[in-house]
């Protein structure tokens, strides 16, 4: 009955049994305790996980490998991938299970070189791939934005004939989407056969976040016309296009849809409105549209309003939009830093200096901004003004030598973006070097000529960066392709695609 329930997903009611089963002074056996595990990590309960796992190693049932493999997978589930690891490393035998769960364990919880790492190392020991393993190192190649990584593994699958499973296939497209390869995703859409909605909902995203809402809206009303009904993620990603692009008629057009498809509105379908709303210049409206939504709020959803705040220069329903936010998330670093941005831009540097302090207080840091680049099948990670790269000297002065030309130009640096009251001069200089500027010049230095060069921003690209890699673009004549943590942004010819909305 416990691998009844399991196996149905009954994941409550098979702990259930477990527990009355210890009572009734049964000893729970290598049938037992893998099907109880399963349930824990089906429910994330790492507590209960962590108590069977005292119970087997009580009973003897420690050196089992479908135990072992059920343990490395719970660990995993909860997050807890060092100890799945170490489970995994005093397995005597590993079977594809215990393989599959510590590589979708370092996919899922944001270990993606050590997720490509792990994979080699199954192949290494003659472990054939499944499915599960094939999604994990495809969502590693996207979240690094490692390209070539990506186009290696499309490769694989093609040869081992997984592109025909439309889940292998959605995520193949999302990985060239990640890595900044729009047509390759249009391309293998197109190709793909028996497309469903989770396709089609990801190829739409993948129009919004390379900002091309037209693109976007088009392949909506294709997936209409050819009857695929869509649900609430379709939703999510056509509105989220439509904000990325500003088309703000189009979005309230989606928004009222949906009760047409009786899809019911969630909290991310209000946070797409509030955003779209809140960066088209509507603040009061999106604001309202906060107050009278009829699902909890959250503080992301005023966050978007707190950054259109910022965009704008309303320093007064910012703070007042703070406020709020810290009511439902007192410690969060980032909008405590994007209330100092907003003093800041209005030299108000005590207030700056306050922010700060309340930071201290609540023991809340700020998030480090990093960019990293693909090159040769390896990641390069840069923060700002670091010096670690063997390649610094070449960096730094290549930066230096843009700098005239992109003043002739007429780059202006946008010295707001510095959150200390201090000299223009010396704000200058803490913008030149923040970490995307460093990801550049070292792709600049190292890739052959017309190459693009693709980087990942763990943050959002700031103003001046921004402004700074137009110039950069039209100088070395180089199509320049940034990932942030919202949307895609391609520089080319001193043009980026966003059109400065973003």
């Amino acid at each position: 009955m416990i691998r009844a329930y399991a196996t149905e997903n009954q994941f409550h009611r098979s702990l259930n049994l477990y527990s009355k089963m210890l009572d009734t002074e049964l000893t729970p056996d290598k049938y037992a305790f893998p099907f109880a595990l399963k349930s824990c990590a089906g429910l994330s309960d790492l507590w209960t996980g962590k108590q069977i796992h005292l119970h087997l190693i009580r009973y003897g049932c420690s050196v089992d490998l479908f135990v072992d493999a059920a343990l490395v997978d719970m660990y995993a589930k909860c997050g807890e991938v060092e100890t799945a690891r170490l489970v995994f490393d005093k397995m005597t035998v590993r079977d594809l299970v215990s393989w599959t769960s510590m590589i979708s364990g370092y996919a899922h919880n944001g270990y993606n070189s050590e997720t490509l790492e792990f994979f080699d190392l199954m192949q290494n020991s003659d472990v054939k791939p499944n499915r599960v393993s094939i999604l994990s190192v495809l969502l590693a190649c996207g979240n690094l934005g490692m390209l070539r990584k990506g186009e290696w593994f499309h490769n694989y699958v093609i040869q081992t004939g997984f592109q025909s499973d439309i889940l292998v296939a959605t995520s193949i497209i999302d990985m060239y989407t990640k890595c900044g390869s729009l047509d390759s995703a249009h391309y293998l859409f197109d190709q793909t056969m028996g497309k469903d909605v989770v396709c089609w909902s990801a190829m739409i995203a993948s129009y919004g976040i390379h900002g091309h809402g037209r693109k976007a809206i088009d392949l909506f009303d294709r997936l209409v016309d050819e009857g695929v009904r869509p649900n609430h993620v379709t939703f999510t990603c056509i509105l989220s296009a439509c904000s990325h692009s500003g088309l703000l008629e189009e979005g309230k057009k989606y928004f009222d849809l949906m009760k047409e498809y009786e899809v019911v509105q969630e909290l991310k379908h209000y946070a797409c409105m509030v955003d779209l709303l809140a960066r088209a210049g509507k603040l009061s409206e999106a604001e309202k549209l906060i107050e009278r939504m009829p699902v909890k709020q959250d503080s992301s959803i005023w966050g978007s309003l707190l950054g259109a705040c910022r965009i704008y220069g309303n320093l007064d329903l910012a703070e007042k939009v703070a406020d709020r936010i810290f009511q439902l998330d007192p410690t969060h670093a980032g909008y405590h830093v994007l209330l100092s941005n907003i003093y800041a831009a209005k030299s108000r540097w005590s207030e700056v200096e306050r922010v700060r302090a309340l930071m201290a207080g609540k023991s809340t840091k700020k998030i480090l901004g990093y960019s990293w680049i693909e090159f040769k099948n390896q990641v390069y990670k840069f923060s700002v003004g670091d010096r670690l790269n063997p390649q610094s000297e070449k960096i730094y002065s290549l930066l230096e030598e843009l700098a005239a030309p992109m003043i002739n130009l007429g780059y202006v640096p946008v010295t707001d973006f510095v959150l200390h009251d201090i000299e223009d001069e010396a704000k200058e200089v803490a913008l030149s070097y923040h970490s995307e500027r460093l990801a550049i010049a070292f792709g600049l230095i190292n890739m052959s000529p017309g190459t693009p060069i693709r980087i990942t921003k763990n943050l959002r690209i700031c103003g001046d960066c921004h402004n700074a890699i137009k110039f950069i673009s039209k100088i070395v004549k180089r199509v320049i392709i940034v990932r942030d943590m919202h949307r895609f942004h391609h520089f080319e010819d001193g043009v980026c695609s966003c059109g400065d909305y973003w």
